[in-house]
């Protein structure tokens, strides 16, 4: 049986490599825009507020004119923020000095939302949840706010940083709070953590916390066992925290790309990594994903088709069966594209073969990019390559019908077209009473009404919008048009009214020629 399915997978490998990819109408398009040392934003810590909010929104847009539909915004990424928070001080690398607010003052992750939500893009809230300090040493200038100032007793120190002890029941406590601060306080879409829950094992050097396994390992078969079980409870936890206070926030993780290798247990995947989640970082996701702790996964595979290793191939595979009915959204790595000791990293077609090879899959959702800066870059014409081949149309998100199944009650109307001097500007009615949170515009070149699938999807914008301009149309030619409305779970309605315009210009522009249907 095993033998079949790789061989079935073969066979869709072949078959994706030939070129044929139908871009769905569904799939999560996502991009990490890292924080911590100013790896994508901001630019400069030492640049005005003003100035790093241009940017931000340049940033955001940049990333929806090439197809992104879902933006993953690092706001704490070591025991500080990049928003106003109740707990922690501002971040050294939004000011430069840690503590000091931004001039002039605005909320980064606040301006983050409402860029994000008026292109119709999600906002995934990104946390480090252990990390309390980077390059740290005793002299270091914490500012006098910080958690590690005030409890020391919950920190250690492992090479280079500083973290909390995940050991410490009351040292995990804070950090739930400090998370669910955010999801009250601010309208994101999820909660997202990378991959470092414990830290990345130091060759030779065992994680220092002895004495809170003292204290609170009774009952464990030995202390890899209690580690995992205190990331468990972290995790489960927070779950049960979010689902009392607001169920509506999701909930993903990015794990290590590699849960086990086969060696180490049967269920692992065929690979050889030298470090795993589930033994070395303490993560055991698949446990969370049967219990349904999280909605999505997006594990790291940060390695090219064919790598012996860690082959893409086999951990996409891998992946896709493991994922419990949950969402599956896959992490590529543009960041080593032309600039890796894999050649195969020098193929500009590597990472388009990936998006390939998963849309096969029927349990992966989508990608997630590591990370913004490099998809600026556009290494090897990449960036140019998604966009103009891969999300040439916009997708809408997933739905995950286990939060939420039921589309906006009131179906969209009041559908109008005209011409205008830079295509056709259309409108539409909108009412508080519906829970609409997104419209999605479809248009099809003639009279008929425009079918729901790819290709007639043109834009996803926001009900409070009520207007859209269709720049992408020809002179003299005739458009109709439809609109669908979304909730914020992205179910969609049917189809509302559609309508008719031909595409004029000059002084015929803004002449009321369209027909409703």
């Amino acid at each position: 049986m095993q033998r079949r399915l790789h061989l079935t997978f073969l066979v869709l490998v072949i078959y994706a490599l030939s070129g044929f990819s139908q871009p769905p109408r569904r799939e999560f398009r996502g991009v990490w825009i890292a924080t911590v040392k100013n790896i994508d934003w901001p630019y400069s810590a030492r640049s005005l507020g003003e100035e790093q909010k241009d940017n931000l929104r340049d940033l955001i847009e940049y990333h929806r004119q090439n197809g992104m539909n879902a933006v993953i915004f690092q706001v704490r990424p070591s025991a500080d923020a990049f928003y106003e928070s109740r707990f922690e001080p501002w971040s050294e690398w939004l000011t430069g000095q840690q503590g000091l607010a931004p001039d002039p003052y605005y909320d980064p992750l606040q301006l983050a939302i409402d860029e994000a939500h008026a292109r119709g893009m999600a906002l995934h809230a990104w946390f480090n949840p252990y990390r309390a300090a980077m390059d740290y040493k005793p002299e270091k200038k914490l500012a006098p706010t910080h958690i590690a100032r005030l409890k020391p007793e919950w920190m250690l120190q492992y090479g280079n940083n500083l973290y909390f002890d995940p050991g410490i029941p009351a040292a995990r406590d804070y950090v739930i709070n400090v998370i669910m601060d955010v999801v009250q306080r601010y309208d994101i879409d999820a909660v997202h953590f990378d991959d470092y829950f414990y830290p990345y094992q130091i060759t030779g050097v065992d994680f220092p916390d002895t004495m809170s396994y003292r204290l609170y390992g009774q009952g464990f078969a030995d202390k890899n066992a209690w580690r995992r079980n205190n990331v468990t409870d972290f995790v489960h936890m927070l779950r049960d925290s979010m689902l009392v206070y607001k169920p509506e926030v999701l909930f993903g993780i990015s794990p290590f790309g590699v849960w086990r290798n086969k060696d180490m247990d049967q269920d692992g995947s065929a690979t050889r990594a030298g470090q795993t989640s589930y033994d070395h970082l303490h993560a055991d996701i698949l446990l969370w994903l049967k219990n349904g702790w999280i909605d999505y996964v997006a594990p790291q595979i940060y390695w090219s088709i064919g790598y012996p290793p860690a082959a893409f191939d086999v951990l996409a595979e891998w992946w896709n069966n493991h994922s419990y009915n949950k969402h599956v959204y896959i992490g590529h790595a543009p960041y080593k594209v032309g600039n890796n000791s894999d050649a195969n990293w020098n193929n500009p077609a590597e990472i388009p073969n990936q998006i390939r090879m998963t849309r096969y899959l029927p349990n992966i959702q989508g990608g997630i990019y590591f990370s913004s800066k490099r998809l600026e870059e556009n290494p090897l014409g990449v960036t140019d390559s998604l966009s103009e081949n891969y999300y040439q149309n916009p997708a809408l998100l997933p739905e995950m019908r286990w939060v939420d199944d039921e589309a906006p009650r009131v179906l969209p109307s009041g559908l109008d077209a005209r011409s205008h001097p830079q295509g056709v500007s259309l409108t539409w009615e909108t009412s508080t009473e519906n829970d609409a949170k997104y419209y999605a515009i479809y248009r099809k070149q003639g009279s008929a009404a425009p079918e729901l699938i790819t290709e007639n999807l043109v834009q996803i914008t926001t009900p409070a919008n009520g207007y859209f301009i269709d720049r992408n149309t020809s002179f003299l030619k005739k458009y109709s048009y439809t609109i669908t409305a979304l909730d914020r779970f992205h179910n969609e309605t049917q189809r509302g009214d559609y309508v008719s315009q031909i595409r004029w210009s000059g002084w015929f522009s803004g002449k009321k020629i369209s027909k409703k249907k």
